[in-house]
């Protein structure tokens, strides 16, 4: 989007690392101007007006005024920055100049407005998949973002980059099926699993005992106590057959 706003340059006579850090001591950052079929050229710029911009609401997309000192005038953008990664603060940027005959290509955000049926009579989820789309126009129609429409949305329903709304000379680049948002039903989390049945004639778990009742025995005493009657028996006939020897 084209905004009325003029950022100041000076060509730089010299470049290399020392010749940045000159710049940037200065209170100015080194740039490069490229684009429009004319050779690159090497100026700085005032970082706060870069920052401006890139932090307004058009960002990227931003046309601006760059006045070269003794030098050209151009429409152009800023295509890529490079930031400090401690102090924030900005240390170079690209700029692009703007033909605005010639159409471009740029990434607008997409927002969604409106609160979908489907999450207020069927109690789904409105998910948003895609926030931006990329088109193609003429750098005057760029438009600041792109809002959908999704209070008619039932679950299973979805807005797709088809349905945005273009207009101008603007035209979709890339798939026109991507989805931008859609609504899904919430997950219900399943019961837990109902305790097992207890076997006929035997007491539910946590059940006490009716009073007088003598408690049942584990299987693993009573088949204790057969073993041992077993081998009581055994040690009872081994002594009668010594006896019938001693005779």
């Amino acid at each position: 989007m084209r905004q009325d706003i003029t950022v100041n340059a000076e060509v730089r006579a010299s470049r290399g690392k020392n010749e940045a850090r000159r710049t940037r001591r200065a209170g100015q950052i080194p740039a490069v101007v490229y684009g429009a079929y004319k050779d690159p050229i090497s100026v700085s710029v005032d970082p706060r007006e870069i920052t401006r911009i890139l932090r307004s609401k058009t960002g990227y997309n931003t046309i601006f005024n760059l006045a070269v000192k003794d030098g050209e005038t151009t429409p152009a953008m800023v295509l890529d920055q490079q930031v400090d990664p401690v102090k924030g603060t900005l240390l170079h940027a690209d700029l692009k100049r703007i033909d605005l005959t010639k159409r471009i290509k740029v990434t607008v955000p997409v927002h969604t407005s409106g609160e979908p049926k489907g999450v207020k009579v069927q109690g789904g989820l409105l998910e948003v998949i895609t926030r931006a789309v990329e088109i193609d126009c003429l750098p005057d129609e760029i438009p600041q973002d792109f809002t959908v429409d999704v209070s008619e949305l039932m679950i299973g329903q979805s807005k797709r980059a088809s349905d945005v709304g273009l207009s101008g000379s603007m035209k979709l680049v890339g798939a026109a099926d991507v989805v931008i948002a859609h609504v899904v039903a919430l997950r219900v989390e399943e019961a837990p699993a109902a305790a097992e049945t207890p076997a006929a004639g035997a007491p539910a778990a946590g059940a006490t005992p009716a009073a007088g009742a003598t408690p049942a025995e584990p299987e693993v005493i009573k088949k204790g106590k057969k073993e041992e009657e077993g081998a009581a028996a055994d040690k009872g006939k081994e002594k009668e057959k010594d006896k019938g020897k001693k005779k």
